[in-house]
């Protein structure tokens, strides 16, 4: 028992050391190059995440990065994201945007067209906008942490319009489970702003939300067509949507 542990201990942190080198690896490359099953892997990568050293995604798992360098390059991402969807809309849209900050960037970013904006996110108010943008809230229970708008009102409301285009953001985004997020009460409502669309419907995600599942799906797998995401992004899930059909834009490549 103490040399099978030894064994597995000393396996583990080879696998740290490679991921440091590599600073991303994948289950099936550890399996052979250890000569163990990819269940062994996974369970070697899930005692490594538990224990605050790696950060699993879907097929493999990267260097829990600094907590400080890794903000700053994620705010920086979201800042890319959001420029290159405001790039996608065009004079005369209207376009759904959920709570999403990410997603909120998006209208500082469109300029010179005439486009109206419908939204759930009430910082949306507060936020600098072009004066030919119209801003349109669709009321509701706001959620304080969030400013978020829920609940009957805001859904009456959206199945009483359309847009020719959605930007919706995530907490997470999967080949197996899709868009979900967090907070069960923005579900209804990011399903009317991709169904009640009658051209594209995009979704936002940065690298760290990539691989990532979430409590509540709110939109299958099967049901992705668009992804804006960034250059960090993880290339294993890019080609496992990829296969599935779904269109991945790469902002600031």
């Amino acid at each position: 028992m103490k040399v099978h542990r030894a064994l597995v201990e000393k396996r583990r942190r080879q696998i740290l050391d490679f991921i440091k080198k590599e600073s991303e690896i994948n289950v099936n490359d550890l399996a052979a190059k250890f000569q163990v099953s990819p269940i062994t892997i996974r369970r070697d990568l899930q005692f490594l995440e538990d224990n605050k050293k790696v950060i699993r995604f879907y097929g493999g798992a990267r260097l829990l990065p600094n907590k400080t360098a890794e903000k700053t390059k994620i705010d920086a991402c979201r800042e890319q994201i959001a420029r290159y969807a405001a790039g996608l809309v065009e004079d005369g849209d209207t376009i759904f945007i959920n709570t999403s900050s990410t997603a909120l960037q998006m209208i500082t970013y469109i300029k010179n067209k005439r486009v109206t904006v419908i939204t759930n996110n009430g910082k949306a108010l507060y936020t600098d906008h072009d004066p030919c943008v119209t801003i349109v809230l669709t009321g509701g229970e706001v959620r304080e942490i969030k400013d978020a708008m829920v609940g009957e009102f805001a859904i009456n409301n959206l199945n009483r319009v359309t847009a020719k285009k959605s930007f919706l953001g995530c907490s997470g985004l999967s080949p197996e489970n899709g868009m979900t997020t967090e907070v069960m009460n923005e579900v209804n409502v990011n399903e009317l702003m991709i169904s009640r669309v009658t051209g594209q419907c995009y979704i936002l995600a940065s690298h760290e939300k990539l691989g990532v599942n979430s409590s509540f799906i709110s939109c299958p797998a099967e049901n992705l067509t668009n992804i804006i995401t960034d250059v960090y992004a993880p290339e294993s899930i890019l080609d496992a949507l990829r296969a599935m059909g779904v269109n991945v834009m790469i902002a600031g490549s």
